[in-house]
Protein backbone atom coordinates (compact mmCIF):
# COMPACT_ATOMS: atom_id res chain seq x y z
CA UNK A 1 0.00 0.00 0.00
CA UNK A 2 1.27 3.48 -0.88
CA UNK A 3 1.51 5.76 2.12
CA UNK A 4 0.14 9.21 1.25
CA UNK A 5 -0.47 12.60 2.80
CA UNK A 6 -2.74 15.09 1.02
CA UNK A 7 -2.35 18.80 1.78
CA UNK A 8 -4.55 21.61 0.46
CA UNK A 9 -4.05 25.34 0.85
CA UNK A 10 -7.47 26.88 1.48
CA UNK A 11 -9.34 28.30 -1.50
CA UNK A 12 -8.91 31.95 -2.36
CA UNK A 13 -9.88 34.13 0.61
CA UNK A 14 -11.46 37.58 0.62
CA UNK A 15 -8.15 39.12 1.67
CA UNK A 16 -6.20 37.08 -0.91
CA UNK A 17 -8.47 38.69 -3.47
CA UNK A 18 -7.94 42.15 -1.99
CA UNK A 19 -4.16 41.62 -1.65
CA UNK A 20 -4.15 42.23 2.11
CA UNK A 21 -1.87 40.62 4.70
CA UNK A 22 -4.09 38.09 6.47
CA UNK A 23 -2.23 35.95 9.01
CA UNK A 24 -4.46 35.00 11.92
CA UNK A 25 -7.31 37.27 10.81
CA UNK A 26 -10.28 34.95 10.31
CA UNK A 27 -11.49 35.92 6.84
CA UNK A 28 -13.85 33.90 4.65
CA UNK A 29 -13.31 32.34 1.23
CA UNK A 30 -14.58 33.92 -1.99
CA UNK A 31 -16.82 32.33 -4.59
CA UNK A 32 -13.62 31.45 -6.45
CA UNK A 33 -12.27 29.90 -3.25
CA UNK A 34 -15.39 27.77 -2.91
CA UNK A 35 -15.02 26.65 -6.52
CA UNK A 36 -11.37 25.74 -5.89
CA UNK A 37 -12.32 23.66 -2.84
CA UNK A 38 -15.09 21.88 -4.74
CA UNK A 39 -12.69 21.18 -7.60
CA UNK A 40 -10.19 19.73 -5.12
CA UNK A 41 -12.84 17.37 -3.78
CA UNK A 42 -13.76 16.23 -7.29
CA UNK A 43 -10.09 15.55 -8.09
CA UNK A 44 -9.84 13.41 -4.97
CA UNK A 45 -13.04 11.59 -5.90
CA UNK A 46 -11.59 10.82 -9.33
CA UNK A 47 -8.61 9.16 -7.65
CA UNK A 48 -10.91 6.92 -5.62
CA UNK A 49 -8.82 7.34 -2.47
CA UNK A 50 -10.51 6.54 0.83
CA UNK A 51 -9.47 9.18 3.34
CA UNK A 52 -9.33 8.26 7.02
CA UNK A 53 -9.60 11.71 8.64
CA UNK A 54 -9.42 15.44 8.04
CA UNK A 55 -7.08 17.87 9.77
CA UNK A 56 -7.31 21.64 9.68
CA UNK A 57 -6.62 24.90 11.49
CA UNK A 58 -8.83 27.14 13.61
CA UNK A 59 -9.43 29.48 10.66
CA UNK A 60 -12.66 29.37 8.68
CA UNK A 61 -11.04 29.62 5.25
CA UNK A 62 -9.24 26.32 5.86
CA UNK A 63 -12.18 24.70 7.66
CA UNK A 64 -14.63 25.52 4.86
CA UNK A 65 -12.17 24.34 2.22
CA UNK A 66 -11.79 21.02 4.00
CA UNK A 67 -15.54 20.56 4.39
CA UNK A 68 -16.20 21.36 0.74
CA UNK A 69 -13.44 19.04 -0.44
CA UNK A 70 -14.73 16.19 1.73
CA UNK A 71 -18.30 16.80 0.59
CA UNK A 72 -17.36 16.62 -3.07
CA UNK A 73 -15.38 13.42 -2.69
CA UNK A 74 -18.37 12.01 -0.75
CA UNK A 75 -16.51 11.64 2.52
CA UNK A 76 -18.04 14.43 4.58
CA UNK A 77 -18.80 11.94 7.37
CA UNK A 78 -15.12 11.62 8.30
CA UNK A 79 -13.76 12.80 11.66
CA UNK A 80 -12.05 16.20 11.53
CA UNK A 81 -9.51 17.63 13.96
CA UNK A 82 -8.96 21.38 14.28
CA UNK A 83 -5.53 22.44 15.51
CA UNK A 84 -4.37 26.04 16.00
CA UNK A 85 -0.78 24.93 15.39
CA UNK A 86 -1.38 24.73 11.63
CA UNK A 87 -2.88 28.22 11.47
CA UNK A 88 -1.39 30.63 8.98
CA UNK A 89 1.80 32.42 9.93
CA UNK A 90 1.01 35.44 12.12
CA UNK A 91 1.77 38.61 10.17
CA UNK A 92 1.86 40.86 13.22
CA UNK A 93 1.17 44.55 12.66
CA UNK A 94 0.91 43.95 8.89
CA UNK A 95 -2.39 42.12 9.25
CA UNK A 96 -5.09 44.00 7.36
CA UNK A 97 -2.56 46.15 5.50
CA UNK A 98 -2.42 46.30 1.72
CA UNK A 99 0.61 44.53 0.23
CA UNK A 100 0.70 47.08 -2.59
CA UNK A 101 0.46 50.12 -0.32
CA UNK A 102 3.00 48.68 2.10
CA UNK A 103 5.47 48.19 -0.78
CA UNK A 104 4.98 51.84 -1.73
CA UNK A 105 5.53 52.87 1.89
CA UNK A 106 8.59 50.82 2.91
CA UNK A 107 9.79 49.46 -0.42
CA UNK A 108 9.12 46.27 -2.34
CA UNK A 109 12.36 44.69 -1.10
CA UNK A 110 11.35 45.03 2.55
CA UNK A 111 7.90 43.58 1.85
CA UNK A 112 9.53 40.70 -0.01
CA UNK A 113 11.76 40.02 3.01
CA UNK A 114 8.77 40.00 5.36
CA UNK A 115 6.82 37.70 3.05
CA UNK A 116 9.50 35.29 1.84
CA UNK A 117 12.51 35.24 4.14
CA UNK A 118 12.86 32.29 6.49
CA UNK A 119 13.72 34.02 9.74
CA UNK A 120 12.68 37.70 9.54
CA UNK A 121 9.32 38.40 11.23
CA UNK A 122 7.16 41.43 10.44
CA UNK A 123 6.67 44.17 13.07
CA UNK A 124 4.95 42.71 16.15
CA UNK A 125 1.51 43.62 17.43
CA UNK A 126 1.23 45.42 20.76
CA UNK A 127 -0.44 43.09 23.30
CA UNK A 128 -3.25 45.64 23.69
CA UNK A 129 -3.96 45.73 19.98
CA UNK A 130 -7.40 44.16 19.38
CA UNK A 131 -5.85 42.07 16.57
CA UNK A 132 -3.62 40.28 19.11
CA UNK A 133 -4.79 36.65 19.60
CA UNK A 134 -4.94 37.14 23.38
CA UNK A 135 -8.25 38.93 22.74
CA UNK A 136 -9.71 36.08 20.65
CA UNK A 137 -11.80 33.58 22.68
CA UNK A 138 -10.84 30.66 20.44
CA UNK A 139 -7.28 30.90 21.85
CA UNK A 140 -8.27 31.39 25.47
CA UNK A 141 -6.90 27.94 26.40
CA UNK A 142 -3.38 28.82 25.25
CA UNK A 143 -0.63 30.28 27.40
CA UNK A 144 0.73 33.78 26.72
CA UNK A 145 3.96 32.19 25.48
CA UNK A 146 2.02 30.25 22.83
CA UNK A 147 0.30 33.32 21.41
CA UNK A 148 2.31 35.02 18.67
CA UNK A 149 2.40 38.77 18.11
CA UNK A 150 4.34 38.16 14.87
CA UNK A 151 6.04 35.19 13.25
CA UNK A 152 8.71 34.39 10.71
CA UNK A 153 8.45 31.21 8.66
CA UNK A 154 11.02 29.76 11.06
CA UNK A 155 8.65 30.45 13.97
CA UNK A 156 5.79 28.89 12.01
CA UNK A 157 7.81 25.74 11.40
CA UNK A 158 8.58 25.50 15.13
CA UNK A 159 4.84 25.27 15.93
CA UNK A 160 3.95 23.12 12.89
CA UNK A 161 6.67 20.50 13.39
CA UNK A 162 5.12 18.93 16.52
CA UNK A 163 1.97 18.28 14.46
CA UNK A 164 4.08 16.53 11.84
CA UNK A 165 5.82 14.46 14.53
CA UNK A 166 2.76 13.73 16.70
CA UNK A 167 0.02 13.38 14.07
CA UNK A 168 1.16 13.09 10.45
CA UNK A 169 4.05 10.66 10.84
CA UNK A 170 2.15 8.24 13.13
CA UNK A 171 -0.76 8.28 10.66
CA UNK A 172 1.64 7.45 7.82
CA UNK A 173 3.17 4.60 9.83
CA UNK A 174 -0.33 3.23 10.43
CA UNK A 175 -1.10 3.55 6.69
CA UNK A 176 -3.82 6.13 7.39
CA UNK A 177 -4.60 8.75 4.77
CA UNK A 178 -5.03 12.28 6.13
CA UNK A 179 -6.46 15.23 4.22
CA UNK A 180 -4.89 18.38 5.65
CA UNK A 181 -6.36 21.81 4.89
CA UNK A 182 -4.03 24.59 5.96
CA UNK A 183 -2.45 27.85 4.80
CA UNK A 184 0.25 29.14 2.50
CA UNK A 185 2.93 29.50 5.14
CA UNK A 186 2.01 26.62 7.42
CA UNK A 187 2.16 24.45 4.29
CA UNK A 188 5.49 26.00 3.27
CA UNK A 189 6.74 24.91 6.71
CA UNK A 190 5.54 21.36 5.99
CA UNK A 191 7.17 21.42 2.55
CA UNK A 192 10.47 22.59 4.05
CA UNK A 193 10.35 19.67 6.46
CA UNK A 194 9.36 16.94 4.01
CA UNK A 195 11.53 18.17 1.13
CA UNK A 196 14.46 18.93 3.47
CA UNK A 197 14.88 22.33 1.85
CA UNK A 198 17.49 24.83 2.94
CA UNK A 199 16.53 28.15 4.52
CA UNK A 200 17.42 29.80 1.20
CA UNK A 201 15.54 27.36 -1.04
CA UNK A 202 12.23 27.65 0.82
CA UNK A 203 12.06 31.37 0.02
CA UNK A 204 11.12 30.64 -3.61
CA UNK A 205 8.37 28.12 -2.81
CA UNK A 206 4.80 29.24 -3.43
CA UNK A 207 1.69 27.16 -2.68
CA UNK A 208 -1.33 27.60 -4.98
CA UNK A 209 -4.79 27.90 -3.45
CA UNK A 210 -7.19 24.99 -3.63
CA UNK A 211 -4.95 22.46 -5.40
CA UNK A 212 -4.28 19.16 -3.57
CA UNK A 213 -0.58 18.53 -2.95
CA UNK A 214 0.16 14.83 -2.57
CA UNK A 215 3.20 13.31 -0.87
CA UNK A 216 3.94 9.60 -1.20
CA UNK A 217 6.25 7.79 1.22
CA UNK A 218 8.22 4.58 1.46
CA UNK A 219 7.81 2.29 4.48
CA UNK A 220 10.66 4.14 6.22
CA UNK A 221 8.74 7.42 5.60
CA UNK A 222 11.20 8.85 3.13
CA UNK A 223 9.46 10.84 0.40
CA UNK A 224 9.19 8.90 -2.88
CA UNK A 225 6.95 11.27 -4.83
CA UNK A 226 5.39 14.74 -4.62
CA UNK A 227 2.84 16.15 -7.05
CA UNK A 228 -0.20 18.40 -7.39
CA UNK A 229 -3.55 17.09 -8.61
CA UNK A 230 -3.90 19.52 -11.49
CA UNK A 231 -6.78 19.83 -13.93
CA UNK A 232 -6.57 17.41 -16.83
CA UNK A 233 -5.28 19.02 -20.04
Amino acid sequence: MTRRLIIIRHGQSVWNQQKLFTGWTDVDITDQGRAEAISAGKKLAAKGWRIDAGYTSYQKRAIKTLNLALEHCDQLYLPVTKDWRINERHYGALQGESKVEMAEKVGAEQVHIWRRSFDTPPPALDPNDPRHPRHDPRYAHLTPAQLPASESLKDTLIRVQPVIDEVFLPALRAEKLLLVSAHGNSIRAMVKYFDQLSDADITSVNIPTGVPLVYEFADDLTVTAKYYLEDEA
